[in-house]
């Protein structure tokens, strides 16, 4: 065999993808039944959905009003990366039952070193079956992938294929442009946006031809991200020469007294060991991709699962993995079960009386690219938390967030959408005529029951708007728009209710015609200043004595 075969036979790798794990996981801890179709959406977006929902017609990316419109007895939850973690773990028990070595992606997608596993069991057949066989054990369907790399391993998975040495990168090479984006595990946020719309511009449909580039233009052109890309459509070698093992007493453990047998107990524990842990590996300065979460409970057994990522993992991330996987410890799913004399099953073990955080892999810290106060971003971080914790208790949307949509009048020229919905309207850059023109009003549309504070000689007040405004002119006469948006006189004085107020300047009015097709009468629009109060934004019809307050200048 040559050289480059027993590399190859060396790293090879397997995958074991479930798919659509966030709706199979909803649905097994909510007992939603097969036959209904279930989406579970993430920012406002379907993340993954079942059969039933695709075969209404639901895809990846499909917003959720869009999703509902195709199938209006559509399910719909949102995204709980902690739910899809506890339920995935009867899944890695029982891959751990067959094979050793075994590391988590995320919940859905696990790989392991292929090497070892294939000599156990004789060959690749042999050891697809065995890996299907166990997930079916927990009545979980799965796909099977092996290749020389993880990339390709993970995307060889969604078929079922099982390549030989040396073949990744013709595998490769006819698959869509599109499938880098099909797993966050390997790639993901805005930058991939960003490289696959490029390449898509410049041409570039498959996998094969993003490879065919020269690396050095890459490199030049796209960045370390897109260089990152270019290797894995290659089949190189997806891990950087800079991993390396990391320097001896990283690892951090902590005894529970009393055990945890709570989820925020454990949440608690859980974080100060992550902040302990990124401490002392940042003043060793690197920064974990391989982390390891090993646990002893009450009957004496240890638990271990470890984690694989993309990215390395800042405080925050680590938090994330180690809640997620002692949900999965303490609610059951990885205590396991015992029976008793009467054949009646007993869960034993759920509570932790130690946890160990151990990182297995680091690269170099600059890797992970912190703030300008080595807080990485945290505080921004926290508040995307919270809202998103937020939307998970009350749905999605309960947190809604401003977003000029564009317009004439102030009401319309800003909209809310749910936090985190794309909201890209497509007329915010229109020159709208009769637009109002900045500076906007602080306050707009205020309610009737709003109240304008005037300064007077004897003090101030609050004067309610009620029904709206007068204008007078000098004789008292209320002042119209005509047909033609021409007011019928010089505004002197502002009536609020039975308070006159002086005029210190206004605006020439302004027509708007722009609901014509309505068969509505022409408005008009101006600007005033009362004395000793705010400016007004004032809007009537024509021929009406009554102006509406439609803007407060505070």
């Amino acid at each position: 065999m040559s050289a480059v075969g027993r590399h190859h036979e060396n790293i090879r790798v397997v995958a074991v993808w479930c798919p659509d794990w966030p709706a199979i996981a909803t649905a097994r801890a909510e007992s939603i039944g097969v036959e209904q179709p279930l989406a579970v959406l993430h920012n406002g977006a379907v993340m993954a959905c079942n059969a039933p929902a695709r075969a209404a017609g639901i895809r990846r990316g499909v917003r959720r009003r869009d999703a509902q419109f195709r199938c209006p007895e559509l399910i719909v939850r949102d995204a709980d990366p902690g739910r899809d973690t506890a339920e995935f773990e009867p899944v890695a028990r029982a891959l751990d039952g067959v094979v050793a070595g075994t590391e988590l992606l995320r919940p859905g997608l696990v790989v392991l070193s292929a090497p070892g596993a294939l000599r156990y069991y004789g060959g690749v057949d042999e050891l697809v079956e065995v890996l299907v066989a166990a997930v079916a054990e927990v009545d979980v369907e799965c796909l099977v992938g092996i290749a020389d790399e993880m990339p390709t391993a993970i995307l060889a998975a969604r078929e079922g294929a099982c390549l030989e040495p040396g073949a990744d990168a013709d595998y490769l090479a006819p698959l869509p442009l599109g499938l880098l984006a099909a797993e966050q595990a390997l790639l993901a946020g805005p930058e991939l946006d960003e490289l696959l719309d490029l390449l898509r511009r410049l041409g570039v449909r498959t996998l094969g031809a993003f490879a065919e580039i020269a690396p050095r233009d890459v490199a030049t052109r796209f960045g370390s991200f897109g260089t990152a890309a270019h290797r894995i459509c290659r089949g190189e070698r997806w891990r950087l020469p800079s991993v390396s093992s990391p320097p001896p007493g990283l690892e951090v453990a902590e005894t529970c007294d009393p055990a945890l047998e709570r989820i925020d107990q454990a949440a608690f524990v859980g974080r100060r060991l992550a902040v302990r842990m990124h401490d002392q590996l940042a003043a060793a300065g690197v920064a974990c991709i391989r982390l390891a979460v090993v646990a002893r409970l009450e009957d004496g057994r240890e638990v271990r699962r470890v984690w694989r990522c993309a990215e390395p993992l800042s405080a925050e991330a680590t938090a994330d993995r180690v809640r997620w996987q002692l949900d999965g410890w303490i609610t059951g799913a990885g205590s396991g079960t015992t029976r008793d004399d009467d054949g009646v099953e007993q869960r034993s073990g759920g509570a932790i009386v130690s946890l160990v955080l151990e990182p297995l892999e680091v690269v170099a810290a600059g890797k992970l690219q912190e703030g300008l106060w080595g807080s990485a971003g945290l505080a921004g971080a926290r508040a995307r938390r919270a809202l998103q914790r937020v939307q998970g208790l009350l749905g999605t949307e309960s947190v809604r967030v401003a977003a000029a949509a564009g317009g004439r009048e102030p009401a319309r020229q800003v909209d809310t959408v749910a936090y985190g919905e794309d909201f890209a309207p497509g007329r915010v850059d229109i020159t709208w005529p009769g637009q109002i023109t900045g500076p906007a009003p602080s306050v707009v549309s205020p309610p009737k029951s709003y109240r304008l504070l005037v300064t007077e000689s004897g003090g101030r007040r609050l004067v309610p708007l009620g029904e709206g405004v007068e204008l007078l002119d000098r004789q008292d006469h209320a002042i119209v728009a005509g047909e033609r948006g021409l007011l019928t006189g010089e505004p002197v004085r502002v009536r609020l209710g039975t308070l006159g107020l002086g005029v210190s300047g206004w605006s020439a009015p302004w027509p708007d015609d722009g609901d014509w097709w309505h068969g509505g009468a022409l408005r008009v629009r101006m600007q005033i200043a009362p004395v000793g109060a705010a400016a007004l934004l004032l809007s009537a019809a024509t021929g009406a004595s009554r102006w509406s307050v439609e803007g407060v200048y505070e």
